[in-house]
């Protein structure tokens, strides 16, 4: 065993996976992951002290959230890039430690003196033997071990979506008290099985607290989504394809691509752009390009021109990629062959050089053609509420199904597909993330105008299903969330989902179907008692899965 890693949904047969990552990450860079993420736990054990007496300076809150993304399944594959952060988040942990004995702060003994505080490891070397001490299998209790993993998966699907908001200026001191506090707990010896329990909870609090944040920052600044028709064809200017989930740097990339020829298409979780005012008089967007992220390896090779990376999700290219020379990476994505720009001391990134390569590329083959629709977030949906009511009142919509999530390469994924196509008439779909491209392109037709599946957005836009569930509970007069006419049936790939799914747990939402499979890192006794507690339970087949929600 060179490595272990199990947080995401295709680790090795459910397991772990040992050599190396089903993902394509290598041995050393998992192993650099688990030792970054024990530097900023040790960051993390002086920051929160600092917090109690003085505000923290937003590059350290900024610098916490970008690295620990880094960690994020599909987003960094460069040892160089964890190396470099390591040293950073030591670093930052000395400054804070001479800071704190300033101002005559009593240090907490928790930790103090020992390898938390006390361990460094600059060299990639030095990370690598010591990763084994800090990585997942240095707790050897199995519901321990699983309820720690959770806490930590939930607070990397923090940082993402606190990560998108922090770069539209959008901040919150409570989430970062917060997220200090829980990265330390899954150190804390002392802490009962029943308190970590409680902690998973409290990190689905924050769930919703980050998601509603990063809401505010998106529509504050793009404006509120609306019902858009997207182009999936191609036109005939040469063009650049962005990718990832940040629309701060979507923004930037269309003003300095303006009248300079070159168009600009979304891909997988950037379709949502579209929707947003703020995009649309931008000309030169010019549609969306491709599907889910996982078909990256043929559709980079028939784009033609340059690509973005502005998060997560990338796939190591194949042995025989022609496209290597025109990817650019940004914030906290990084893979060794790619080039990675840096963003200037006002966090603005230069993209004079990719807008040149595109000038010399051929523009993009096309690959589809048709328009697909979307832009049903929670504000679009409230201004057809009256609508959306009087099909549930009249009978014309029995159900809502919820089917949220991620969308990945493996076989057992085309349930989703099947699930979508079986559903009665009278059931619309509402969605978000990029497990609609499973259905979204298929003809499911519409309920009295209303589409049967409604697309609120990226998987953070998950939050609107929320937001819309709650109204409905409150029009209709309904006792609990659960009473009303939705199931929820999510596929699930890596931690931005799973702090999508503890954000619904918090908010007590129940029956919750999660799949392809169940995480490998929730142990027996904690899906037991989840299950009992909250009814989550995993998918089985299409005809059995649509009985139980049509019971």
């Amino acid at each position: 065993m060179s490595m272990f890693c199990f947080q995401c949904q295709e680790t090795f047969k459910n397991h772990g996976c040992t050599v190396r990552g089903v993902c394509g990450k290598t041995d050393d860079v998992a192993n650099l992951q688990d030792a970054l993420i024990f530097a900023l736990k040790g960051m993390a054990n002086y920051s929160s002290q600092l917090r109690k007496v003085k505000k923290v300076s937003s590059e350290i809150d900024g610098f916490l959230f970008k690295a620990l993304f880094t960690t994020i399944t599909n987003a960094n594959f460069d040892a160089k890039d964890m190396v470099e952060d390591i040293k950073k988040a030591i670093e930052y942990r000395k400054s804070i430690k001479a800071e704190l004995e300033k101002e005559g702060v009593t240090l907490d003994p928790k930790f103090e003196g020992k390898p938390l505080t006390t361990w460094e490891f600059t060299t990639k070397e030095e990370a690598e033997m010591l990763a084994p001490k800090v990585g997942v299998l240095r707790t050897e209790n199995e519901d321990v071990r699983s309820l720690r993993e959770i806490i930590l998966y939930g607070l990397k699907g923090i940082s993402a979506y606190g990560f998108h908001a922090y770069n539209l200026g959008k901040i919150s001191e409570e989430l970062y008290a917060f997220y200090e506090k829980a990265l330390l707990a899954t150190e804390d010896e002392s802490l009962s099985g029943e308190e970590l329990t409680n902690l998973v909870f409290e990190t689905g609090k924050h769930g919703v607290d980050v998601m509603a944040l990063l809401d505010e920052a998106n529509t504050s600044t793009f404006g509120n989504p609306e019902i858009t028709e997207v182009n999936i064809g191609v036109r005939k200017n040469p063009a650049i394809l962005i990718s990832g989930h940040d629309l701060k740097d979507m923004k930037e990339l269309l003003e300095q691509t303006e009248g300079t020829g070159v168009d600009v298409y979304t891909h997988s979780e950037m379709l949502p752009a579209h929707y947003y005012p703020e995009f649309k008089k931008y000309k030169h967007l010019a549609g969306n390009y491709g599907n889910a992220w996982y078909h990256q390896v043929k559709e980079f090779e028939t784009f033609n021109g340059p690509v973005i990376f502005t998060t997560n999700c990338l796939v190591p290219p194949r042995p025989n990629s022609t496209y290597n020379d025109r990817i650019f990476t940004l914030n906290a994505t990084g893979y060794p062959e790619w080039k990675k720009l840096e963003a200037d001391e006002n966090g603005k990134f230069d993209f004079t050089e990719v807008i040149e390569l595109a000038k010399k590329c051929d523009p993009p083959k096309e690959i589809e053609t048709g328009t697909i629709v979307g832009g049903f977030a929670h504000a679009q949906v409230f201004a057809l509420a009256d609508k959306i009511v009087d099909a549930v009142k009249s009978g014309a919509i029995k159900k809502f199904i919820v089917m949220s999530g991620c969308d990945a390469r493996m076989n057992d994924r085309e349930y989703y597909t099947k699930f979508a196509e079986a559903l009665p008439k009278d059931t619309v779909i509402l969605t978000s993330g990029c497990a609609k491209y499973r259905y979204n392109k298929l003809n499911l037709g519409d309920i009295g105008g209303i589409p049967r599946v409604l697309d609120a957005g990226q998987c953070n836009d998950s939050y609107s299903w929320a937001v819309v569930a709650l109204k409905l509970k409150e029009i209709f007069n309904a006792n609990d969330i659960n009473d009303l006419p939705i199931e929820f049936n999510v596929a699930w790939y890596e931690q931005k989902a799973v702090i999508v799914l503890l954000a619904l747990l918090y908010l007590g939402i129940k029956n919750i179907h999660v799949g392809p499979t169940l995480p490998a890192f929730i142990s027996p006794s904690v899906a037991k008692l989840l299950n009992e507690q909250l009814g989550l339970t995993g998918i089985t087949d299409v005809e059995t899965d649509l009985r139980e929600f049509f019971a």
